[in-house]
């Protein structure tokens, strides 16, 4: 039985859907990467797993249990957290303090007080790479120290299944090296991976498997090299000059 998976999830948005009758399933232990072009359904999918959205028809079930129609809090609380494409720090907090807020919610909470979260805060930063800026404000980050600050918030609630929205959007090429380096480093934790991506070294880099959308459906699902060959992902969204790339590799 898959840890995560979706049956003809569908949602609309003024008579038009965005997620069309979507059939998915992420397996426990896996980075499953989902790609597609702007405006495929990519990231209201992620707020249908996270319960920002209810599906319009459809069912999502985590662990067995269908979790379409729960508030986020209940949906974080059983083990699922996110990032979310365009980063949300609290404005006013501290990095450390920030982190201690994702402390403080997820399955693994029960009983941590601020101490404990603020211990766990600190122990996130080191991981994160951002134990330096434990003090500073919000404010005065970086692209990506921010974009490590969202994860190191998701990281804090001890998710089962970390879903990251365009982690790597507006990187530079070390700090996407970087990045993949730690979604690797939390996959090997035991941590199930969903992610949405651009960065294509990142995406077909990482993932085991790779989900393409297009139009809010599935035009192919498979292996990173199974899906960069696919003619139809090729035409919808990797594009001619991929395909041409890839040939010149031989």
């Amino acid at each position: 039985m898959a840890l995560l998976e979706g049956a003809a999830v569908t949602r609309y948005f003024g008579g038009l859907p965005a997620v069309d009758r979507l059939d998915f399933a992420v397996e426990a232990g896996e980075i499953f990467g989902v790609i597609g072009p702007n405006g495929a359904g990519k990231t209201t999918l992620m707020n249908l797993i996270s319960g920002l959205l209810p599906p319009t028809s459809g069912a999502i079930r985590y662990e067995g249990q269908v979790i379409s129609k729960r508030p986020p809090h209940a949906i974080a609380a059983a083990g699922i957290a996110r990032t979310f494409q365009i980063v949300k720090p609290v404005r006013g907090l501290t990095v450390r303090e920030n982190v201690a807020v994702g402390a403080m919610f997820g399955w693994a909470r029960a009983g941590r007080g601020t101490r404990e979260a603020l211990e766990k805060a600190d122990e996130v930063l080191g991981f994160v790479g951002l134990a330096p800026r434990a003090g500073s404000f919000v404010g005065a980050l970086t692209l990506g120290e921010l974009k490590r600050l969202e994860l190191g918030r998701a990281l804090a609630m001890e998710p089962k299944v970390l879903l990251l929205d365009e982690v790597m959007a507006g990187l530079n090429p070390r700090e996407v090296e970087n990045a993949m380096r730690l979604i690797r480093e939390v996959n090997g934790r035991g941590v199930t991976v969903l992610m949405i991506e651009h960065v294509m070294k990142a995406i077909m880099g990482i993932s085991r498997r790779v989900l393409v959308l297009h139009h809010g459906r599935r035009i192919a699902l498979g292996s990173p090299g199974e899906v960069s060959q696919d003619p139809h992902v090729i035409e919808a969204y990797l594009g001619s000059r991929y395909g041409a790339r890839r040939d010149a590799r031989g």
